[in-house]
C-alpha cells in the first residue's frame, strides 16, 4: 500500500519520476571508525547524484556533504575526501562495509502556482554487510520532504502529508539511516566510548574531540581554525600537566612534548593571522593621508603570504605518521585507567590550588622585574608572558573542575596579557618592516604611528593587570 495525496487542498498535482536504481558501497576502518564520529562515505552509482559522498556531522566548515566523481576505482577512497577524515581515520585503511541497493520511486507534489512543495521517495531496499557470514536484508522506507519555504504555504503542510503516510500503515523509523540499520542488525556498529567518570578526564576527552573537529575545519581553511585548533591542542596540554598523577604519564611524557610541538607549528600561521587582522583594522581606521607608502602590501599582504605558508606547514604535519601517534596516544591515555595510588595513600585528586600558585609566583616575579632599573625591556615583557600562561592553565583546570568564577577571573588576566603578548610581537614585526622600507626609501612614517598605538595597548593592559589579579585572588578565596 502506497500514501495518496489526493483531497489535500494545497495539493494541486502529483508527478512522478521515472524509478531510479541506486546502488551504493559504504566504506570504513575496520573498527568503524566513520560510523563512531557519524560519518558516512559511499559510492553511489545510478540515479541523478551518482560520485562519492562524504557526509558530517554540523562542524566549523560549515560543511555536510563533500562529494567527488566517480574517477577512481571501486575500492580506492579518492584522497581529496580521505583527507577531510584522515584525524579519524588516521593510518588505517578504508575498505567496503556495507552494500546497499535501493529501487525509488519519487512523487513531487506541487500547488497551485506550479511550484514544488514537496517530494516523497519510496524506497525497496536490499542491503548487506560486507564480508563473512552476511545476510541480506530487505525492507521499504519512505521518506517526506518540504521543497518550499514561502509564506503563502501552510504552516501545517508537513503534519497533514505525514498524517497521510501514517494512514497508509507508516511508523517511525528506528535508525537515522540505511547503513545504521544494516551495521546494527549485524551487530557491527561502533562501540560507545565509555564517559569518564571524574571532571578532568570527561574534559580532556571532549577536548580530544574538538581537536577532531578543528582538524578538519584546518583542512578546508576555515576563518579561525588554526586558532582554535592551536588553543585545543594547548587546553589538553594543560589539563595533562595539572593532572599528572591521575594519567598514566610515567611513560608517556613524550606526549607533552608532542602537544607543544604541534601547538608551535599552528602557531606560525596563528601569529601570521593575527598580524594580517590587527595591521587591516587599524589601517582602516586611519585617514588616508596618515598611510603613507606600500603599507598594505607590506604589512597585511605580507603577513597574508606567511599565513598561507604556515598552513601548508601545519598540513603536512597533520598528514604525518608522527601526528597520528600523537592521536592515537590521547585516546589511549583518556580511556585509560588511572595509576593505582600507594597503599595507605588516596588517589589523587585535581584542584586549582597548584595552577593558582603558580600565576601568584609568575606575578611576584614580574613585579620584582618591573621595578629593577637594570632590567630589559624584553625580560619584562617575558615576565608578564609567564603571568598569562600561568593564568592559562589555571583557567582550563577551574573550568574542568567547576570553579567558574575563578576561570572567569583567570581569563580576564589572560586576554589582557594576550594583547600585550601580540602587541610585543606586533612591535618587533612593525620595527623589522620599517627598517626594510627605510632602506627601499619608502615613507615610514605610518609604521611608526601604528608602534605608537601598538604600545598603547600594552600600556593598558599592565595598567589592568593588578587589579585583575586581586580579582583572581578574591575568587580563588572564595572558592575554597
Amino acid at each position: 500500500m502506497s500514501p495518496s495525496f489526493d483531497g489535500l487542498s494545497a495539493v494541486a498535482r502529483v508527478d512522478r519520476s521515472p524509478e531510479q536504481q541506486l546502488d551504493a558501497v559504504y566504506f570504513d576502518t575496520p573498527e568503524r571508525d566513520l560510523a563512531a564520529h557519524r560519518v558516512t562515505l559511499r559510492r553511489r552509482t545510478g540515479g541523478t547524484d551518482a560520485g562519492w559522498h562524504l557526509k558530517l556531522p554540523a562542524g566549523p566548515d560549515a560543511r555536510t556533504e563533500v562529494r567527488a566523481p566517480l574517477e577512481s576505482s571501486e575500492d580506492d577512497v579518492p584522497g581529496e575526501l580521505r583527507d577531510i577524515v584522515l584525524a579519524i581515520v588516521r593510518a588505517k585503511p578504508l575498505a567496503p562495509v556495507a552494500r546497499i541497493s535501493t529501487r525509488r520511486r519519487i512523487d513531487v507534489l506541487y500547488g497551485h502556482d506550479g511550484g514544488a512543495l514537496a517530494e516523497f521517495c519510496d524506497d525497496a531496499v536490499t542491503a548487506s554487510t560486507i564480508g563473512e557470514g552476511a545476510e541480506e536484508q530487505r525492507w521499504r522506507e519512505w521518506e517526506l520532504e518540504l521543497l518550499s519555504d514561502r509564506d503563502d504555504v501552510p504552516d501545517d503542510l508537513l503534519d497533514r502529508l505525514s498524517n497521510r503516510l501514517f494512514d497508509a500503515g507508516a511508523a517511525p523509523a528506528g535508525h537515522g539511516s540505511k547503513l545504521a540499520r544494516v551495521l546494527d542488525t549485524a551487530g557491527t556498529a561502533a562501540a560507545t566510548a565509555r564517559v569518564p567518570a571524574d571532571p578532568v578526564h570527561r574534559a580532556i576527552a571532549e577536548q580530544i574531540d574538538q581537536l577532531l573537529v578543528w582538524d578538519r575545519a584546518v583542512r578546508a581553511d576555515t576563518y579561525d581554525s588554526v586558532h582554535q585548533m592551536r588553543v585545543t591542542t594547548r587546553k589538553i596540554r594543560s589539563l595533562l600537566q595539572e593532572s599528572k598523577d591521575s594519567f598514566p604519564l610515567a611513560d608517556n611524557e613524550w606526549i607533552l612534548d608532542e602537544l607543544r610541538t604541534l601547538a608551535a607549528v599552528l602557531g606560525v600561521a596563528r601569529d601570521a593571522e593575527v598580524l594580517a587582522e590587527r595591521y587591516q583594522r587599524a589601517l582602516d581606521q586611519l585617514p588616508a593621508d596618515l598611510i603613507r607608502g606600500p603599507v598594505r602590501e607590506r604589512l597585511v599582504d605580507g603577513a597574508n603570504r606567511r599565513y598561507a605558508s604556515g598552513l601548508r606547514r601545519s598540513l603536512a604535519a597533520m598528514r604525518s605518521q608522527r601526528y597520528f601517534h600523537l592521536l592515537d596516544a590521547l585516546d589511549e591515555l583518556v580511556t585509560a585507567e588511572p595509576p593505582e595510588p600507594e597503599a595507605g595513600e588516596e588517589a589523587p585528586s585535581v584542584s586549582i590550588d597548584s595552577a593558582y600558585k603558580r600565576v601568584r609566583k609568575a606575578a611576584k616575579k614580574a613585579k620584582a622585574v618591573a621595578a629593577a632599573d637594570d632590567t630589559e625591556t624584553e625580560e619584562k615583557d617575558e615576565a608578564l608572558h609567564r603571568i598569562r600562561k600561568g593564568a592559562k592553565r589555571l583557567r582550563y583546570t577551574a573550568a574542568a573542575t567547576g570553579e567558574s568564577k575563578v576561570s572567569d577571573r583567570a581569563k580576564t588576566i589572560q586576554t589582557l596579557l594576550g594583547d600585550h603578548q601580540d602587541s610585543v610581537v606586533s612591535r618587533t614585526h612593525l620595527s623589522t618592516q620599517a627598517e626594510a622600507a627605510h632602506a627601499a626609501g619608502e615613507d615610514t612614517f605610518t609604521y611608526g604611528l601604528l608602534y605608537q598605538q601598538e604600545d598603547d595597548i600594552a600600556h593598558y593592559a599592565r595598567t589592568m593587570l593588578d587589579d585583575a589579579l586581586k580579582q583572581l585572588d578574591k575568587a580563588v578565596r572564595k572558592s575554597h
